[in-house]
């Protein structure tokens, strides 16, 4: 009855009102209330039969204008979508068009695109003034708003904030999670707000440091963090099909959050592209019950896709139409760093054994499966929601709601599913995935990973990273990685000097010279493969930590 009542308020007579008899209206919750998990309305008296059918039976609106109009300034609003893939466009534009809604919090996996995607109108425009997000990404106005002080962000890894909304829906107040020990997370030492830089001053000064987390060791002696759950006043959310009673199916990559958002919020908007009678989805394939949904509105703002991928379709003869070799030749530095990351890539593509459940993070990582022999069938996982991961589609296949982590559309292989980011992540700390190659800022000699922020210079966030290596003794985590960064020095150090994405965690670093085998435990490198054409010296001179040379030293080219 709770829900139903919030899903209404345009319906709410004014407090003298007899249908408020019984009814007990909480004050407006602040900022510092939003992760309490009170409800917005108290437990109501039990009204008539009539009363609740009137009250449950009109949730289509007219337009996400009418539908936003009651939002207040200081609200927390969980925005659905992944990269740009399922976001509500449309209702983004009606909150957009109300400028005098102000200090916004905003949680979302991330914050649309540099351009006028996903939330980045609302950043923009200043009306959003804190965020927990797991990734930046490509949103240089939000990275430049959170150095100069004009933004708040909390980074949360990506399975975490996931999990966090999730408990946020259940009622309950938290969880512990291996995710992030031993790394800024744990001790809250990533800022969450600069201070506004004064006239002719260079130096960035942090306002205010996050949180420290809560840790608690159980039986098995690892260490694991306490994270709150998350409750927001608002969730806006777009599915491509709703029926009048508010049930939702989302399509493919579209469920990473959609279902998760709408579940832990007071009052949940729905963007639809299809709106239905009730009756016209099959109760198999409701993907969000009405329940959790108090407004529809249709979507009237197209879908963007972020990064179009698509191969070349086949030609007549059934081969590519268009070669490599079609393609403007490359000279110089360009071509030197792609054949170094064709090297990297096939020498990473022979730790994924037939059968295999990967993931495969952005970059050299991702191409590792363009030289997996034939006759191996391995199944990739992507964090935001995919088993069974095909390659890029062919032009006319291109589908805006099926994309890769690194929002690239893709396709499907026969026997794939695709579920939401809880499930995803379950996946992935669970242990279920048995090897997972993810590139690096550095690596230590201990197995340490560096990979999602450079203090006061860059801040990309740790998306799923986080969690990909948060259980390194059931899957083996691999970096895949030039040997040394732009400016010659070695990414392979024997203690990180970035803040660190998890703690003894790498058992295996393969680079364009060679590949070291990692002994976690007791922070030792052994060099065990060399490149052709490299030598031990070469590796030495270039590696910043020790490491031991394998009495059978291999080569990367041999199978």
């Amino acid at each position: 009855m709770r829900r139903a009542l919030a899903s209404t308020l345009r319906h709410i007579p004014a407090p003298h009102s007899s249908l408020n008899r019984g009814f007990r209206l909480h004050a407006p919750l602040s900022v510092r209330q939003l992760h309490s998990a009170r409800p917005l309305f108290a437990q109501p008296a039990s009204p008539s039969a009539t009363t609740q059918e009137r009250l449950r039976s009109d949730k289509v609106w007219s337009s996400a204008d009418e539908a936003v109009k009651d939002i207040k300034s200081g609200s927390m609003i969980l925005s659905a979508g992944f990269g740009l893939c399922g976001t509500a466009e449309t209702i983004i534009t009606a909150i957009a068009n109300r400028p005098e809604l102000k200090n916004l919090t905003a949680v979302s996996n991330n914050a649309g695109n540099s351009g006028d995607g996903g939330l980045a109108p609302l950043i923009k425009s200043g009306q959003v003034n804190s965020m927990i997000l797991s990734f930046v990404g490509s949103n240089k106005n939000l990275e430049q708003a959170y150095l100069q002080g004009k933004i708040s962000l909390e980074l949360s890894p990506q399975g975490t904030l996931a999990e966090r909304i999730a408990c946020g829906g259940k009622g309950v107040p938290g969880f512990y999670t291996a995710t992030g020990a031993g790394t800024f997370v744990e001790t809250g030492q990533i800022p969450l707000k600069f201070a506004e830089r004064k006239e002719g001053e260079k130096e960035l000064r942090v306002e205010k440091f996050g949180k420290a987390k809560d840790v608690k060791v159980f039986g098995n002696g690892k260490r694991y963090l306490l994270e709150e759950a998350i409750i927001g006043d608002v969730a806006i959310v777009r599915a491509w099909k709703v029926d009048k009673a508010g049930n939702c199916v989302f399509r493919y990559s579209t469920r990473a959050f959609g279902g998760l958002m709408a579940r832990a919020a007071k009052l949940t908007i729905v963007e639809a592209e299809n709106i239905v009678e009730i009756g016209e989805i099959d109760a198999m394939d409701i993907n969000l019950p009405g329940i959790y949904v108090d407004r529809i509105v249709p979507a009237t703002v197209p879908g963007k896709i972020e990064i179009i991928t698509t191969t070349p379709p086949p030609s007549a003869s059934g081969s590519p139409a268009e070669s490599e070799s079609s393609a403007p030749a490359l000279t110089g530095e360009k071509l030197a760093a792609r054949l170094r990351r064709e090297k990297v890539a096939k020498r990473a593509a022979k730790e994924l054994k037939d059968g295999f459940y990967c993931n495969l993070g952005v970059g050299m990582p991702t191409l590792a499966v363009s030289y997996i022999k034939p006759g191996v069938k391995v199944w990739l996982q992507s964090e935001n929601g995919i088993l069974g991961m095909g390659p890029f589609p062919t032009p006319d296949k291109v589908d805006g709601d099926l994309v890769n982590a690194g929002k690239e559309t893709v396709t499907l292989v026969d026997g794939a599913s695709v579920f939401d980011s809880v499930e995803s992540f379950g996946m992935i700390r669970g242990g279920h995935v048995d090897v997972s190659i993810l590139g690096a800022m550095e690596v230590s000699a201990a197995g340490d990973l560096a990979s999602y922020y450079i203090p006061k210079k860059l801040v990309k966030g740790m998306g799923g990273s986080m969690d990909l290596v948060s259980n390194p003794d059931s899957t083996k985590v691999i970096v895949a990685t030039d040997h040394t960064d732009k400016y010659g020095k070695s990414k392979i150090k024997q203690i990180c000097s970035l803040p660190l994405t998890g703690s003894k965690v790498v058992s295996r670093i393969i680079t364009n010279l060679c590949v070291f085998d990692v002994d976690r435990s007791h922070g030792v490198l052994t060099l065990v493969e060399l490149a052709d054409g490299v030598t031990v010296e070469e590796v030495k001179a270039k590696t910043e930590a020790s490491f031991v040379v394998a009495e059978n030293l291999g080569r990367m080219e041999d199978d």
